[in-house]
Parts: C-alpha cells; sequence; structure tokens
C-alpha cells in the first residue's frame, strides 16, 4: 500500500537545523543548509534553479517538496505619504494585506499571520471578512520576500507583526517566522525591530515570556472598563482587563520589556476626560506605555473620528498624570488604510 506525499512545505517555513534534516534526509552534506540559507535571505532568490551550487537533480526535488512559491501581488496602492499596501495571493486564493511604511531612514513593513481573524473587534476591516485559516511561518515570511522586493533599493528596517488576524490565536507559525525574520545570518531583523501586537489573548502573553526573545509587545486595549471594552472587543469577555493587566505586569517583570498599549480614539466612544482618567488608573500600575491612534474610518462601523484637539487634549491629561503617551500621526491617506479594507473590497467585488 502506498503511503501518502508528504505534503510540501514551503521552504520560507523551515529554521537553520531544519535544513539540516533536509539535507541529511537527501544525504547530503551539511554545508548545503548554509548554502540554501545564504540563497533564501541573503541572495534572496525565489527559484531553486537560480542556486546554482546546489546539484541539479536535488533542486528539482526541492522545487517539489519545498516550492518557493512566489506572490501573486494582486493590487498595489501608494498613498501621497509613501505608505503602500500590497494584497497578496497565497497559493489556495486566499487574499492577505501587507504594509510598508516609511518614516525618514526606517522602513517598517506591517505582516499578517492570519486569513481574516476570529475575534471581531468593532472597527476592524478584517474580522468583518470573517477567520479562513492560519498561515503558515511560510506565508509570513513569504510577505516580507514580497515586500523586499516593491521597496527596492530601500532595506526594510523594522518588522510589526500588526495585520491582519490575531498573533497568539496562531503563535506557533508566528514565533517561527519571527525567529527567520531575527536570524542573525538571515534576514537579520534585531529583535527589538520587532513588534508583535495581540488584542488581549492572555495564554499568549504569558508564553512569550518565557521565549527568551527581546521582541517589543503591544497589547490593543481601546478601552478603559470592562463593560466598555467588552462592547467594542469580544475578547474582553474571556479575558477581562484585570486578568489582561496581571498578564502585562508578570511580562514586564519577567523579561524587563515596557508594553506598548494600542489605544485607538474614537469620538464619543473613548476620548473623554473620564476615559482618559480611567486609563491612568489602569496603566500606570503595569508601567506601560500608551500610543493614541485617531480612528481610521472603517466601512460598516458607525465611529467617527476624533478632532485634532480632542486627541492632543486626551494625550496630555495621561501625561501629566504620568504616563509616557505618543500621539499617532494618521499615516496612509487616499487608500484603503485600516488593516483589513483592501481584502474586504476585493472579497465583495468577487462576490
Amino acid at each position: 500500500m502506498n503511503s501518502e506525499p508528504a505534503t510540501p512545505r514551503l521552504a520560507w517555513s523551515l529554521l537553520q537545523p531544519d535544513w539540516l534534516e533536509v539535507c541529511k534526509a537527501a544525504r547530503q552534506p551539511a554545508f548545503r543548509a548554509r548554502q540554501i540559507w545564504k540563497w533564501l535571505y541573503q541572495e534572496r532568490v525565489d527559484n531553486w534553479e537560480s542556486m546554482t551550487n546546489l546539484p541539479a537533480a536535488w533542486r528539482k526535488e526541492l522545487a517539489v517538496s519545498h516550492p518557493l512559491t512566489p506572490w501573486a501581488a494582486e493590487e498595489r496602492q501608494v498613498a501621497d505619504d509613501g505608505v503602500t499596501k500590497l494584497l497578496l495571493t497565497c497559493r489556495d486564493g486566499q487574499a492577505i494585506e501587507t504594509v510598508l511604511i516609511p518614516a525618514d531612514e526606517r522602513l517598517t513593513l506591517c505582516v499578517s499571520t492570519q486569513a481574516g481573524c476570529a475575534f471581531g473587534c468593532a472597527f476592524c476591516a478584517t474580522g468583518r471578512g470573517g477567520y479562513v485559516r492560519d498561515l503558515d511561518a511560510g506565508e509570513i515570511v513569504g510577505q516580507y520576500m514580497a515586500a523586499s522586493r516593491a521597496a527596492a533599493p530601500r532595506r526594510i528596517t523594522n518588522l510589526v507583526v500588526m495585520g491582519m488576524g490575531e498573533p497568539f490565536a496562531n503563535y506557533d507559525a508566528t514565533l517561527r517566522a519571527v525567529r527567520i525574520f531575527n536570524d542573525y545570518d538571515g534576514i537579520g531583523i534585531g529583535a527589538r525591530r520587532i513588534t508583535l501586537s495581540t488584542c488581549g489573548v492572555v495564554p499568549g502573553i504569558r508564553r512569550l515570556a518565557g521565549e527568551n526573545l527581546q521582541v517589543e509587545l503591544s497589547v490593543s486595549l481601546h478601552a478603559p472598563t470592562d463593560e466598555l471594552r467588552s462592547r467594542i472587543m469580544p475578547v474582553n469577555r474571556k479575558w477581562p482587563l484585570a486578568e489582561l493587566l496581571e498578564a502585562c505586569a508578570e511580562y514586564t517583570e519577567r523579561t524587563g520589556r515596557i508594553i506598548t498599549f494600542e489605544y485607538t480614539l474614537v469620538d464619543g466612544l473613548n476620548d473623554s476626560p473620564e476615559h482618559a482618567d480611567a486609563l491612568l488608573a489602569r496603566i500606570r500600575p503595569v508601567r506601560g506605555r500608551v500610543n493614541l491612534i485617531p480612528l481610521s474610518p472603517v466601512e460598516g462601523y458607525e465611529g467617527r473620528t476624533p478632532t485634532r484637539a480632542t486627541c492632543e487634549a486626551y494625550a496630555r491629561r495621561l501625561s501629566q498624570g504620568g504616563l509616557n503617551v505618543t500621539l499617532r500621526q494618521s499615516r496612509g491617506g487616499g487608500i484603503d488604510a485600516a488593516c483589513g479594507q483592501l481584502r474586504l473590497r476585493r472579497s465583495a467585488a468577487r462576490t
């Protein structure tokens, strides 16, 4: 009886030790693993035939067992400020988004970890499209490979895992991708230039604390009370603020890293002085910093962006209360800026 053929695994999903195992199984010398790693992440080739110092017959085998499938770039949008959004098509036809954000000498890439999202936050376009599936590590790393070609000759310097999906709902693939991004001999993005974002999945925060990685952690908060946060972020019903912030405090104590709390300001919903005071009371014991984000309009959500004066007053009140606060400048105007909007529009058009 014939056994089932092995499922092809994207070459970008393997760590260096994995390539040693591939070489061993193929009876190839161990140094081939380093050759492959160099071709993938230093030369950044997207086909096996270009790896000319590998045996020709083995290259053909690797093309089947570990495909280097170039992403199909379905759409590209560029804003006046240089923010570039790419809509990429996966092997099974699912669409995901990745975004390049230039800022002086930095070029930040925002990557997705899932096709869709199951967490249903009120002002998230990704959640409106529903959850489809997790991305594997190779599909996450593949976004970097596609974006780096789109950005050339500029080099991506920073990475934020803040795109479509909840990274901690796809923890293993996300952490595998982060280790590939961080590998000194490969892509080589420093850990402190990599930020993981979560909507508040407490087990993921606790697990990350034990990974011995100096990456940055960002937690989407968006409300200072359980009543309001549960209304706009269903995840709060499972892990309410007290439990979430306890995990955050433990994370900071264990790693020495300060967490950034993301807080989207929505006109009349969570932007009053009373909300600011309640947020102060929540965050001060955790020693976190706050990143305030004026709402980017999302089709299907009726919330409005507060005035600049309201945003500045909110930031000032937090700062005067002793918090480290940043008021983010709106970026990506003129394109489908909010995460998931381009995919959602594409899906609606096809329907």
